[in-house]
């Protein structure tokens, strides 16, 4: 009776040492987390996502929004414009749906200073040409160049202006005649993108969202051992393309697309966001048999860049214009790379925070859709 006694009294002080240093971590971890996030929203409250100046023109924007994930980015257009321009007016077009009016008897009834449509692919040509007859400014942003650069080849030429966020694809259009070519990446949306607290049972090591490209495949069956041994969630289709996707298939969301509000989620979850960009020739979904090279950032890099997560990004010749390696964004060359920056960065975090805390300065300075959308109406109208 005595035994049972000293195990029951030692039981319950163990139990109480246990529950003292379970309060102590957790107050700690509390802590420390809340105090990553003030430095986060000193930052958001420091710096206006807005550029210095405002535009008084009206701007007819054609929506894609009938499909993932256009519906996100006509709506960051759509909020950036309204933010810098006078007016801006709306125009779904939706293939195959007859529309009254059509698109260029709205425009021409409208009379906008600009129209702006998003991608393009569907868009009959001709109700772009009937509207530069009439005098009124054209500009098209391509969204997924080089990847649909035979689709894209036949369109261009009816634009006045032409932004692509494929640098490669510069000389390509103007060799197709098109005398205003220029440069516009994507950017961040950072009404939906930006630092957030997550319950700590949604906590994450690594996180990667995107769909299973071949090149994707490739090094993630080489890292999946590893990636196995984190807790590590991917999200995505295509995933079950792995030769290991037994050794991952508990971390993986199988064939499923996040919106861009749980994208934010699972980014500001996770520790380490990792990015893999497509390469440009893939078989799945590619329309460029002219094998235009892809060299700029994906607008994956912008979005983590937001969340004030630490990115760990394969490299892009042209990252550099956008963040400084190894200071707001950290890059690898080859899987054991990858897994060697993973393990590093897990383990310090001051050093990964700061780079996180730089990245999300630089994103809020230069990288939003207002201040994007800035530089375009800069090109159009001085």
């Amino acid at each position: 009776m005595r035994r049972l006694k000293r195990l029951g009294t030692r039981s319950k002080t163990d139990l109480n040492r246990v529950r003292r240093q379970a309060k102590q971590y957790g107050f700690s971890l509390g802590r420390r987390f809340g105090y990553y996030l003030g430095r986060c929203e000193a930052i958001i409250r420091n710096i206006s996502p807005l550029p210095d100046r405002n535009w008084n023109i009206k701007v007819l924007y054609v929506a894609k929004g009938y499909v993932l994930p256009y519906t996100a980015i006509d709506n960051a257009i759509i909020d950036g414009l309204r933010a810098i321009v006078r007016e801006v007016e709306i125009f779904n077009w939706k293939p195959g749906v007859p529309m009254q009016p059509d698109l260029a008897e709205f425009a021409i009834a409208a009379q906008p200073d600009l129209v702006l449509v998003l991608e393009g692919h569907t868009m009959d040509v001709a109700q772009i040409d009937r509207i530069r007859e009439a005098g009124i400014r054209t500009a098209i942003w391509l969204t997924d160049d080089p990847y649909y650069t035979d689709i894209t080849a036949a369109i261009v030429p009816h634009y006045d202006y032409i932004f692509t966020l494929e640098l490669s694809c510069l000389e390509f259009y103007r060799q197709l005649g098109c005398t205003q070519v220029h440069y516009l990446p994507f950017a961040a949306d950072v009404r939906i993108f930006r630092p957030l607290h997550v319950d700590f049972s949604r906590r994450r090591d690594v996180c990667f969202l995107g769909n299973a490209f071949w090149n994707r495949v490739k090094l993630f069956d080489q890292v999946a051992p590893y990636l196995a041994g984190k807790n590590t969630y991917i999200s995505g289709f295509w995933w079950k393309r792995l030769k290991k996707y037994r050794i991952l298939a508990n971390n993986i969301d199988l064939n499923r697309w996040l919106v861009p509000e749980e994208s934010n989620v699972m980014y500001n979850a996770s520790l380490i966001a990792l990015n893999l960009h497509r390469a440009h020739d893939d078989i799945t979904l590619n329309s460029n048999s002219r094998q235009i090279p892809a060299l700029s950032p994906n607008p994956r890099v912008f979005e983590i860049a937001a969340c004030g997560t630490m990115q760990l990004t394969d490299i892009r010749e042209d990252l550099g214009r956008f963040y400084t390696p190894g200071e707001e964004i950290v890059t690898y060359s080859s899987p054991q790379e990858m897994i060697e920056k993973i393990e590093y960065y897990l383990h310090h975090e001051d050093e990964r925070q700061a780079i996180a805390l730089r990245a999300l300065h630089r994103t809020l300075r230069e990288h939003t859709y207002p201040k994007r959308l800035a530089q375009m109406l800069q090109v159009v109208f001085g």
